[in-house]
């Protein structure tokens, strides 16, 4: 198979999804642009934490994105990876958490 589903080139056309609703994607642009602008938190830590996200939502094009940004803010292959990690510590953490859930229901269920 020589295709994937997800086009790397679809990246560069994210942009494009102000022709269907201009008014909300200019508004979501805005948005974004303004949540990655320095604040509180610097680019570079915003990259760390945009990296981490996007393996938890398991967005390849985001993997895409903010890998290459990460490598243009000086953020290296440790970071990224301990970012990584970071991410799936929380993901896993929330799905064994709903065991809990889980436990509750079965507790009430067998009783």
């Amino acid at each position: 198979m020589s295709k994937n589903y997800y086009d790397p080139a679809d990246l560069r056309k994210f942009g494009e999804i102000t022709e269907w609703s201009e008014d909300l994607g200019k508004k979501f642009f805005d948005y974004y642009g303004k949540v990655f602008e320095e604040g509180a938190l610097s680019a570079r830590e915003k990259s760390l934490i945009a990296l981490a996200v996007a393996h938890v939502v398991k967005c390849p094009y985001c993997i895409d994105a903010y890998t290459k940004d990460g490598l243009q803010r000086g953020i290296t292959k440790e970071e990224m990876m301990e970012a990584v990690h970071a991410g799936a510590a929380i993901e896993s953490g929330a799905t064994l958490v709903h065991g809990v859930q889980m436990m509750n229901k079965y507790k009430k269920l067998s009783m």
